[in-house]
């Protein structure tokens, strides 16, 4: 069975309606969109000086050769 909640000064608070019997064991899965790495991307993010970067991002980061400007 899965229920959903949320957590309130350290308790877990089921959606309403929900029941379970005292002594049942449960096990809590947190689930936290501010623990996704793809979210905190953007704060990472550094100014490099590049400006061509985004363009040419294979030359800098393999050696490839420069795309020219006109493409």
């Amino acid at each position: 069975m899965t229920f959903k909640g949320t957590s309130k000064a350290g308790t877990i608070v089921l959606e309403p309606g929900v029941e379970i019997p005292d002594g049942v064991e449960v096990q809590v899965r947190v689930k936290d969109p501010v623990g996704d790495p793809l979210l905190k991307m953007a704060a990472l993010a550094t100014e490099t000086g590049i400006p061509d970067l985004a363009t040419n991002v294979d030359h800098y980061l393999y050696g490839h050769p420069k795309a020219r400007d006109d493409e």
